[in-house]
């Protein structure tokens, strides 16, 4: 009769057995093909990932163009109801005024337009809404002014220079180089009495208008120009490719690692 401790050996043989070489590396090779398969998923994440941001960040740089611009000034200039610094970055929905004795220019992409002593607008990108005063501009974006139910647009894409006064609902237009088009809209096209809603006016030539439908410029309650730039198009483009990029350290980060369970079955 075989007592049970010799028993004990024959256990330590069949577990001795069962993790042979062989055995352990074929767990190994299981492994290595399943963090091959993982790897390759992630290399297709880490493409998609980089081919998004390649696509937004193009597409951020040219909203940026289109709505953003510079202010230079000497003093005496509110930006936003805040007194402007010498050189500052405005974007869509900036209100600046000018004092009496001091004037400011704003650079933007195509544009240059010098605003006049004791003037007030709105930039709104492409567009400034004029409130009162004069400006000048020299544009080869086709930029226009809104002054109420006018409007004065550059008819070509061609380097325009024109000037815009508005003083006691008057609105002057003198044309210095290639022609604008003003249009009449709203209130003030139904008491034009007949007159065309548009009109042209030629290279050195001028035209007034009454500006019949005006309402004073002020800015969006709680605007300013930092809320100004979050709500602009450029910035949710940014936005998004922030996310993006959040995803990419994310694969990135963990790309290395097994996708396997720490503890096997």
């Amino acid at each position: 009769m075989i007592s049970p401790r010799r028993s004990l050996p024959v256990a330590r043989q069949g577990i001795t057995q069962a993790n042979t070489p062989e055995k352990f590396r074929t767990l190994s090779l299981g492994k290595q093909l399943c963090g091959e398969k993982a790897g390759s998923r992630l290399l297709e994440w880490r493409n998609l990932v980089y081919g998004l941001m390649i696509v937004l960040v193009p597409s951020s740089l040219m909203a940026q163009d289109n709505g953003r611009a510079l202010l230079h000034n000497n003093g005496g200039t509110w930006l936003n109801e805040s007194l402007a610094p010498p050189s500052t970055a405005i974007f869509p929905d900036s209100l600046l005024q000018t004092q009496k004795g001091y004037s400011a220019r704003i650079d933007a992409e195509g544009s240059t337009v010098l605003v006049a002593p004791e003037t007030v607008v709105q930039f709104q990108g492409l567009e400034l809404a004029l409130d009162h005063g004069h400006l000048q501009l020299d544009t080869a974006r086709e930029m226009k002014v809104l002054i109420g139910c006018v409007t004065v647009t550059p008819i070509t894409y061609d380097r325009t220079q024109f000037d815009v006064t508005d003083i006691d609902g008057k609105v002057k237009v003198v044309a210095y180089k290639n022609d604008v088009k003003i249009e009449l809209h709203g209130s003030a096209l139904r008491k034009t009495k007949g007159e065309s809603s548009s009109t042209i006016v030629r290279e050195g030539e001028q035209a007034t208008r009454s500006e019949h439908c005006g309402v004073p410029v002020r800015p969006a309650q709680g605007t300013s120009a930092g809320g100004a730039f979050l709500d602009s198009a450029w910035a949710k483009d940014i936005g998004i490719g922030i996310v993006a990029g959040g995803v990419a350290c994310v694969l990135l980060c963990f790309s290395d690692d097994p996708i396997s369970p720490s503890k096997p079955n």
